[in-house]
C-alpha cells in the first residue's frame, strides 16, 4: 500500500519527469518554469510589434527580444549552458530570496526550470515544422525536389570546402578544428528562415518551395557531416558504418513519408469522422505528428524532420484547411518560445574587441561570414530550368545558422576541439546570420505579396505572422 501511494504522489507531482530534484523543490521549480514564460511571451509580443511597426519580420524582433532577455542584457532567461550558473539569473535571485533556499537547492532549481523551458523550446519547433508541413505544398514540393536537392547540396559543399580550406590556409589552423568549424557553415535554420516566409506571403512561391526543401534536406546533409565530424574529433577517425547508416536511414524517412502519404490520409480521415468528442481532428494529427517525430529521433534524425514529414503527410487530407485553423493556437503557445530561447542563448559579449581573446576571434569571424553569406547565397545560381526565379532570394533564404550553428558550437566546445578564438568566430558568425538573414530576405523578395489565394494561408492571419 505504501509503495502504491507513492506512485500515485509522483504522478500527480507538478513535474513528475523531475524525479531527481528534491520533492520539496517541485512547486519553486514550476514556479520558475511559469515566470520565465511570462517573460518569454511579453518579450515575444513586445518584440514581434516593434519588428512590425518598423516594416521588418515579426521573427527578427522575437529574436532580438531574446537577445534582451538573454544572457547579454537582461539575463532574464540564461541557461546553464557556456559554463553559467543559478547567480547568473535574475529569476533565480528572485526565487532564492522568496524561498529561502540554499546554494544547492538553487542550483538543482535552475537547471531543472532551464531543462523544461528547453523542452518547451523544442516542442515549439517541432509545432513549427509541423505547420510548415501542413502549409506546404507537397505536389510542387515535389516538383522543386530535384532543384532543392542540388541547392541543398551546393549549399553544403561549398561554405565547407571554402571555410575548411580558408581556415587552415589562411590562419594556419590544424586540421580537425577546421573541419569542424567548417562543418558548422554547413547549417541552415529552417524554423527561422520558413517563419519568414510564411509572413512574407512567399512561402508558396516557387522560391519558397524551394528554399523550404532545401532546408529541410539541408538539415539532413548537416545531421551526417555533424556525425562526420563529431566522429572525427572523438576518435581521429570517421566511423564510415554509421556516416552510410544515417545517408540510408534518412533516405528512407523522408521518401518513405511521403510515398506512405496517401494510404495513411485514408486512414486519418476515416479516424477523424468516427470520433465524435471534442478535439476528433487536432488529436489524431498531434498523435501522428509527434510520433513522426520520435521515430525521426529514433533514428538519429532530427525530430523536426519527422514533423515536417507529417504536416507534408496530412496536407492532403480532407481535414487539412480545418486542421490548420486548430493548430494555430497551440503554435501560438509554444513557437514564441523557440524562437525568444534562441536569441536569449546569443553571448554577444563575444563581440567585445576589450577582451583579448575575443580579438583573434573576431578576424576569423570576419573570414567566417563572408564564407557563410556568400557560400549560400551561391546556391540561388544552382537553380535550373526556371527562368525569372529569384535567385537572391534562394541564397538569402538559406544563410541563417540559428540554433542548428550553435549545436555545432557547443559540441565542438565540449570535445575540446575548439580554441577559444575558433569558438567565438563561430559563435559571431551564427549570431549575425541569424540576425541578418530575416531583414535581408524581406530585401530580396521586395514588398509582401498580395493576400493569397483561397486555400492559402494569409499571412497577416497565419500563427507565423508575428501576431502569435
Amino acid at each position: 500500500m505504501t509503495a502504491l501511494t507513492s506512485g500515485m504522489a509522483s504522478l500527480i507531482s507538478p513535474l513528475p519527469l523531475l524525479a531527481t530534484v528534491e520533492a520539496e523543490n517541485a512547486p519553486i521549480i514550476l514556479s520558475g518554469v511559469l515566470l520565465s514564460l511570462v517573460v518569454i511571451y511579453l518579450a515575444s509580443k513586445l518584440g514581434a510589434e516593434v519588428a512590425r511597426n518598423f516594416d521588418f519580420p515579426p521573427v527578427l524582433g522575437e529574436l532580438v527580444a531574446g537577445v534582451i532577455v538573454g544572457v547579454s542584457a537582461l539575463h532574464l532567461i540564461v541557461f546553464p549552458e557556456g559554463g553559467l550558473s543559478a547567480s547568473d539569473s535574475v529569476l533565480m535571485t528572485v526565487l532564492q530570496w522568496i524561498n529561502n533556499l540554499t546554494p544547492e537547492a538553487v542550483t538543482n532549481v535552475f537547471e531543472a526550470q532551464s531543462e523544461v523551458v528547453s523542452v518547451l523550446a523544442e516542442l515549439g519547433v517541432i509545432i513549427l515544422l509541423f505547420e510548415i508541413g501542413l502549409e506546404s505544398d507537397l505536389r510542387q514540393l515535389k516538383e522543386v525536389g530535384i532543384q532543392a536537392t542540388v541547392v541543398a547540396c551546393v549549399g553544403v559543399a561549398v561554405p565547407f570546402a571554402v571555410g575548411t580550406g580558408g581556415l587552415m590556409i589562411l590562419f594556419h589552423t590544424p586540421a580537425i578544428p577546421a573541419i569542424f568549424a567548417g562543418a558548422a557553415l554547413t547549417a541552415t535554420s529552417i524554423g527561422i528562415t520558413s517563419k519568414v516566409l510564411s509572413e512574407l506571403g512567399q512561402l508558396k512561391s516557387k522560391e519558397g518551395q524551394i528554399i523550404v526543401g532545401a532546408a529541410v534536406i539541408d538539415d539532413v546533409l548537416g545531421i551526417i557531416v555533424l556525425a562526420v565530424v563529431a566522429s572525427l574529433a572523438k576518435t581521429g577517425e570517421i566511423d564510415v558504418t554509421n556516416v552510410i547508416y544515417l545517408i540510408v536511414s534518412a533516405t528512407v524517412f523522408l521518401i518513405g513519408s511521403i510515398l506512405l502519404g496517401g494510404i495513411f490520409n485514408k486512414t486519418f480521415t476515416a479516424i477523424v469522422q468516427n470520433l465524435k468528442t471534442r478535439g476528433n481532428i487536432v488529436i489524431p494529427a498531434f498523435i501522428f505528428a509527434f510520433f513522426m517525430a520520435f521515430l525521426g529521433n529514433a533514428i538519429h534524425l532530427e525530430a523536426i524532420l519527422g514533423a515536417f514529414a507529417a504536416g507534408l503527410v496530412l496536407d492532403d487530407s480532407d481535414t487539412r484547411n480545418e486542421l490548420d485553423e486548430l493548430v494555430k493556437p497551440i503554435a501560438d503557445l509554444l513557437v514564441p518560445i523557440f524562437f525568444v530561447t534562441v536569441g536569449a542563448r546569443a553571448d554577444l559579449g563575444v563581440l567585445n574587441p576589450a577582451v583579448p581573446d575575443n580579438r583573434a576571434g573576431l578576424l576569423i569571424a570576419v573570414f567566417l561570414i563572408v564564407v557563410a553569406i556568400f557560400g549560400k547565397i551561391v546556391t540561388g545560381w544552382a537553380v535550373f530550368g526556371t527562368p525569372g526565379i529569384n535567385r537572391i532570394a534562394i541564397g538569402v533564404g538559406m544563410i541563417p545558422r540559428g540554433e542548428v550553428g550553435l549545436v555545432f558550437a557547443g559540441i565542438g566546445s565540449a570535445s575540446g576541439v575548439l580554441d577559444k578564438p575558433l569558438e567565438v568566430s563561430i559563435i559571431i558568425m551564427v549570431i549575425l546570420t541569424t540576425f541578418l538573414a530575416p531583414p535581408f530576405l524581406r530585401v530580396a523578395f521586395g514588398k509582401p505579396l498580395q493576400p493569397p489565394t483561397t486555400g492559402e494561408t494569409a499571412p497577416e492571419s497565419s500563427t507565423l505572422s508575428g501576431e502569435s
